[in-house]
């Protein structure tokens, strides 16, 4: 993804083939809001996407970061009669995703993370890895086999979201092709936190399933969390936004 009107053209494609808004934003590593106000702005330009503006928007390469604020070269953030652009950051990984070597790197780098930020160190023995579907489960097949651990994952609630309050979806659940949770410390990983809302909901569903989260790790926090729920969250990068308020 280069620049934001790739970002609209690739929400278009994901919606044309039958993607929810929540699988968009899950796909693109952006916000709810973020994914509507895309599928929105490309339905009304005719799934396409492009233009002058498109060759003067934030350069960028495979695991480069794109804002969709107003510091864009797409002018996103004015109001088109989509509503204004959201405050939000693009994160673009596929460089490590589509090699394995890369990824089980990273799934190395993951798993020092999660090791050397435990209080517990060498004494506890986390067996279980949470990966959070979709991209969040590749990562975690890499830190499982780095620690030696079985492998679970979790389906949010949000691939069902497509429009008002994500509550009233239905909820996210546990495949039952991998392993159990109920008993068993875990270690909780995914790509991105944009909001934080999929890693608390994850942290939750855990406990009510009788499992203990212990840590949770991404490739990429948006937000800084230190902790959701008491439990620790350590992150390879964090991405801030830094913007200028108005008076």
């Amino acid at each position: 993804m280069k620049n934001v009107d790739d970002l609209i053209e690739s929400a278009a494609e994901l919606a044309a083939q039958g993607f929810s808004k929540g699988e968009i934003s899950d796909e693109l590593n952006v916000s709810r809001e973020t994914a509507s106000w895309l599928v929105e702005r490309g339905t009304d330009a005719g799934g396409g996407a492009g233009g002058d503006g498109a060759d003067e928007a934030s350069s960028g390469s495979p695991g480069s970061t794109t804002a969709t604020g107003a510091d864009t070269g797409a002018d996103a953030s004015t109001d088109t009669g989509n509503g204004t652009a959201p405050d939000d950051i693009h994160v673009d990984w596929s460089a490590v995703g589509r090699d394995s070597a890369r990824l089980s790197a990273v799934g190395t780098a993951l798993a020092d993370l999660l090791r050397s930020g435990d209080p517990a160190g060498d004494d506890r023995d986390v067996d279980l890895v949470i990966g959070i579907e979709k991209a969040g489960t590749p990562l975690a097949t890499t830190v499982a086999t780095e620690i030696d651990a079985d492998l679970g994952t979790y389906a949010p609630q949000k691939h069902q979201w497509e429009e008002g309050d994500i509550d009233q979806q239905s909820g996210g659940g546990f495949s039952r092709n991998f392993a159990d949770i109920r008993g068993r410390e875990c270690y909780v990983i995914d790509d991105t936190i944009t909001s934080g809302t999929t890693m608390t909901e994850t942290v939750d569903a855990i406990e009510r399933e009788g499992g203990t989260p212990v840590s949770c790790a991404v490739l990429v926090d948006k937000q800084g969390l230190e902790d959701v729920g008491g439990v620790p969250v350590h992150s390879l990068l964090q991405v801030i936004r830094v913007s200028r308020e108005e008076a």
